[in-house]
């Protein structure tokens, strides 16, 4: 695991300056503190942080090939790299090291060029120059578990595992895109391609960035729309999928250090703690956080999965004193994200850090299975149809006129989110309006002028409904999933565990997004994925062997704090600090008296704008740290 960077000068001719390297590799030290490794050359200067994992004594970065004229620096590992490295050692390559996976990226870009990245089963982020052609290839993993961003400037191109790494260079961009703090405040994260900055880009997941002759181009390699469905019969689904999930599992315990697992005790996490444990021969080591509030506290399923698997289990209670973890993390992210699940986050990838130095998560098994509310609440609008228009307006009025409990979930609370996504985004989004936090009516009231001209007639929505349509088979679900796996996951599940788990230097592994799993769940129709209203029934049938019933059948939770309570109390202070009528006065983009009418009717208990409040906190906090102003 590690982060990179990488400068191409236009002028080829310019040899990369050391220091400017350097400076850029030195803010992804937290990435990888083990070691350093960098290289540079007229024109092109790669440069890396290493937290070794696999090939501890022979893993050392930049790696070139025989003839050292193709290099490579990158984050990540290759689960499948000793069948490449036999395949390739048949066509004639020899290598270095033999433990070494991303020495057979270099030879396998080699052998088969761009097109080496399908073969590829892992999770990456990688650049390789070419020397031969004089050609950059960037490239992420199939899910995104890996980040990458790039930027143009009129020195060439920069590349980085984070923006901050890019940030330490002058002529990058400062300027706020208002499409891109939109899409924040609607959905509380970014989407890919965009970046809070103009002119700064994310590399999008199964996408490469190719540069040459001062070009920059970025290429899709694999498509999960492009699976073909088939048909299976109910036995034939489970066996495949158990089988599948126990070879990722298998070939994701690949490491030269201690290895642990983080357990919810939900039925994704669980399976991947049971399959570890059946293919260890020691107890395997347990992390888990947990909350005073009993209605989001998770610690007794946890603890009911970890006696049963005699795993080495360690929990954690959450704090609500989280003024100093909010400002070490807000600080830490490279852009405004408000995911409040990343507190937690951060807060178990700490105490497994303790012990361990990569971690299995069961990350993935919704958005392939089935997993969320969005899809029952999208499947009861479907069915209440032109009677459901009609009345939801009502609902929706009666909804708002109760005040919200301090409960996780409840009635109370379902009524209200369901209304409130049914009637605030349109309805062609699907399940995804009850994944959109700020509709148009509240940005007319907080957006000023001055963001509102900005925006003009653009549509936030326009990403949700390319990756809906992209989907092209007639599956309901299916094209709802893709839809998730293509931007909830990518750009905000993945991101919150990247970010938080390498802010503590601890790798993170996710066996359901293995490439040949992924691809099998899309050739498995919804109808195996929720059946009469169970989700993720394919999942359940394919561990009935292996979890009690009391897990497999569980409700699903969701990884959640009691942001809306904690806004009411304890971070009252911090929330009226940053979102003070001068400051956000000064900041210009919002209306000072609709946030503090915001602010009084939350901490009232009159309304919930916890969705509203905390991505205000967050923007404000990371922009007086970023902007300087």
């Amino acid at each position: 695991m590690c982060g990179i960077v990488g400068i191409i000068e236009r002028d080829q001719t310019r040899q990369v300056a050391a220091d400017d390297l350097a400076r850029m590799v030195e803010q992804l030290h937290h990435r990888g503190p083990d070691e350093e490794g960098s290289i540079t050359l007229p024109g092109v200067g790669l440069g890396m942080r290493r937290l070794a994992i696999v090939d501890l004594a022979g893993g050392q970065q930049p790696i070139l090939n025989e003839t050292g004229d193709i290099k490579i620096v990158a984050n990540g590992e290759i689960y499948n790299f000793r069948e490449l490295q036999c395949e390739l050692e048949g066509h004639g390559h020899r290598f270095h090291s033999r433990n070494s996976d991303i020495e057979v990226m270099v030879h396998a870009y080699e052998q088969w060029g761009e097109d080496f990245l399908v073969r590829l089963r892992g999770m990456f982020a990688l650049a390789i120059w070419d020397g031969r052609t004089r050609t950059l290839i960037a490239a992420r993993d199939r899910a995104g578990e890996k980040p990458l961003y790039w930027t143009e400037t009129p020195k060439g191109l920069l590349l980085a595992s984070e923006v901050k790494a890019l940030l330490v260079r002058a002529e990058v961009s400062r300027e706020i895109d208002p499409i891109a703090l939109d899409q924040f405040l609607t959905y509380e994260y970014v989407l890919a391609p965009r970046t809070i900055l103009k002119g700064v880009h994310k590399v999008p997941p199964a996408h490469f960035l190719k540069y040459r002759d001062g070009q920059a181009t970025v290429h899709r390699y694999w498509d999960a729309a492009a699976v073909p469905l088939r048909e299976w019969r109910d036995a034939e689904a489970a066996e495949a999928l158990r089988a599948a999930l126990k070879t990722s599992v298998d070939r994701q315990l690949m490491a030269d250090v201690p290895l642990g697992a983080f357990l919810s005790g939900g039925i994704d996490s669980s399976s991947i703690v049971a399959l570890m444990s059946a293919s260890s021969s020691m107890p395997i080591n347990t992390f888990s956080i947990g909350f005073s509030d009993g209605t989001y506290n998770e610690l007794p399923y946890a603890r009911e999965v970890a006696a049963l698997f005699k795993t080495n289990h360690r929990e954690r209670q959450a704090s609500p004193d989280l003024g100093d973890m909010f400002e070490r993390l807000i600080v830490h992210l490279d852009e405004p994200f408000a995911d409040v699940s990343m507190f937690p986050t951060f807060s178990v990838s700490e105490l497994a850090r303790e012990h361990v130095k990569c971690v299995l998560s069961g990350d993935g098994g919704d958005e392939l299975f089935g997993g969320y509310d969005a899809y029952q609440a999208q499947a009861l609008a479907a069915k209440l149809g032109w009677m459901g228009d009609a009345l939801m307006p009502a609902l929706a009025g009666v909804a708002s006129a109760l005040p919200p409990t301090e409960k996780k979930k409840g009635l109370v609370n379902t009524v209200k989110r369901f209304s409130a996504g049914a009637t605030s985004a349109p309805q062609d989004l699907g399940h995804y309006r009850w994944m959109v936090y700020l509709g148009a009516r509240d940005k007319a009231r907080l957006y000023n002028a001055r963001l509102r001209d900005a925006l003009g007639a653009t549509d936030v929505y326009a990403p949700v409904r390319e990756a809906l349509g992209r989907f092209g088979q007639d599956d309901v679900l299916n094209r709802q999933l893709y839809a998730d796996l293509s931007l909830y996951l990518a750009d905000d599940i993945l991101v919150k565990v990247d970010r938080m788990s390498m802010a503590t230097s601890l790798e993170t592994r996710a066996p359901f997004l293995d490439g040949d799993l992924m691809e099998l769940a899309f050739s498995m129709p919804g109808h195996l994925k929720i059946r009469n209203g169970e989700r993720k029934w394919i999942l359940k049938q394919a561990m009935q062997d292996v979890l009690p019933a009391t897990i497999r059948n569980r409700k699903k939770e969701g990884f959640s704090i009691p942001m809306k309570n904690w806004l009411r109390r304890e971070l009252q202070p911090l929330m009226r600090d940053l979102l003070s009528r001068d400051r956000v006065a000064r900041r210009g983009l919002f209306d000072p008296d609709v946030v503090t009418e915001l602010m009084d009717e939350h901490t009232e208990g009159r309304e919930n704008y916890a969705h509203t409040l905390f991505p205000l906190m967050v923007f404000e906090r990371w922009a007086t740290e970023h902007l300087r102003s």
